[in-house]
């Protein structure tokens, strides 16, 4: 028997077939996320943007870009992992994100959250929702990685004492002293503005030495550039402050607050955030500085076997004309297109058989039941 298929319905299949265009290509399925060429179509040009902005330009910004695109597909499954991790973990970081963010638009000073959206959107090169997704992400990943791997990456004290006496010419240092600043600025002030900066910053004096955190207020205060890090300046050896601010602050103690202090654009309060002496360091002064030079070391190789092991335990496939330049040992990655899967075929012999075979399912006795007729006995 032949089966005639209707021209026209020939006609429109080709029709469709021609109309068929591929909108995104997925590359690779980590669990339940997909990354799709656009994903690292965009990655490839934020790395480039990052790049030219730290300066590199002609051969060796070709450089960089040919040696670290070869791992934008690893990054972003190491991405995905971690966020993954982070949520299996209930680690919650809405509040962070948010706290972040008000920190950005008040640095901004844009107050219309229309208007800051758009300034977002021009600083950053992305949408105020994808802007807030990736400090979202970023913020998942480094709680990962601190709680994960850096604090169970564990160094004996006497490791610490061991480097400490291999290095001892390292701690030798000359006095300096670190300081935080808030600048109550009254510049362009008639003498009422004048006034009120004085009362400003006599308030911020008074909270500061009942507790409140001096870097948060310095954040959320001060007219100085050093607001965006929280206040902090760089350390200053003998001589180089200003002598009436030097005199203000060099015999005092660690956390010492000074009265506001009068300066031509405004008023400047101090905060002694550390004094260092002249001389050796003492292990107990330098043991955090020693700490971040032993684990450092540890730390990337570290985080590749934690992100090796994720690898391990997930569901990845990724195409075979894309390289995950982490993907684990002996783990099997390769693609399964549901499209390119052969359906099964069987003869007509081998359907009726297993049809007979279950046929047979029902003279199976059942216990205690007779095994004898299929009728019913009477006794």
């Amino acid at each position: 028997m032949k089966f005639v298929v209707p021209v026209l319905a020939l006609w429109s299949a080709s029709l469709f077939a021609a109309d068929i265009s591929t909108v995104e290509e997925i590359v690779a399925k980590c669990n339940s996320d997909i990354v799709t060429r656009g994903d690292l179509d965009r990655n490839r040009r934020e790395l480039l943007t990052e790049l030219r902005q730290s300066g590199l330009s002609g051969l060796m910004l070709e450089q960089q870009m040919s040696d670290r695109e070869k791992n934008l597909l690893r990054d972003k499954i190491d991405q995905l992992l971690l966020v993954q991790k982070a949520k299996d973990l209930d680690i919650k970081v809405d509040a962070e994100v948010t706290k972040q963010i008000a920190t950005l638009q008040q640095q901004s000073g844009i107050a219309d959250p229309d208007k800051f959206h758009e300034y977002v959107k021009e600083q950053s090169g992305m949408s105020y929702e994808d802007f807030k997704d990736q400090i979202t992400r970023q913020a998942y990943t480094q709680h990962v990685i601190r709680q994960e791997v850096s604090e169970k990456l564990n160094v004996k004290h006497e490791e610490l004492e061991k480097y400490y006496n291999e290095h001892k010419a390292d701690f030798v240092r000359e006095e300096q002293i670190t300081l935080q600043e808030i600048l109550i600025s009254t510049d362009g002030k008639d003498a009422a503005g004048v006034a009120a900066a004085e009362k400003k910053a006599k308030d911020l004096v008074a909270r500061a030495r009942r507790g409140e955190r001096f870097a948060e207020m310095a954040r959320d205060n001060s007219d100085s550039v050093s607001a965006k890090e929280m206040g902090e300046l760089p350390p200053y050896k003998k001589g180089q402050l200003a002598q009436n601010l030097e005199n203000a602050v060099w015999s005092q103690p660690k956390g010492y607050i000074t009265d506001p202090i009068q300066l031509p654009t405004g008023y400047l309060i101090l905060r002694v955030e550390d004094h260092q002496k002249e001389g050796q360091a003492e292990l107990g002064e330098v043991e955090n500085q020693i700490m971040d030079k032993v684990i450092g070391p540890r730390m990337n190789p570290a985080i590749r076997d934690y992100l090796t092991k994720l690898r391990q335990e997930a569901f990845l496939q990724v195409k075979s004309d894309w390289i995950d330049s982490g993907a684990a040992p002996g783990k099997d990655t390769s693609w399964a297109d549901p499209m390119q899967l052969r359906p099964e075929t069987v003869s007509k012999k081998l359907v009726s058989t297993k049809t007979h075979r279950k046929r047979l399912l029902w003279m199976v006795p059942v216990p205690g039941t007779s095994t004898g007729s299929t009728s019913t006995s009477r006794s």
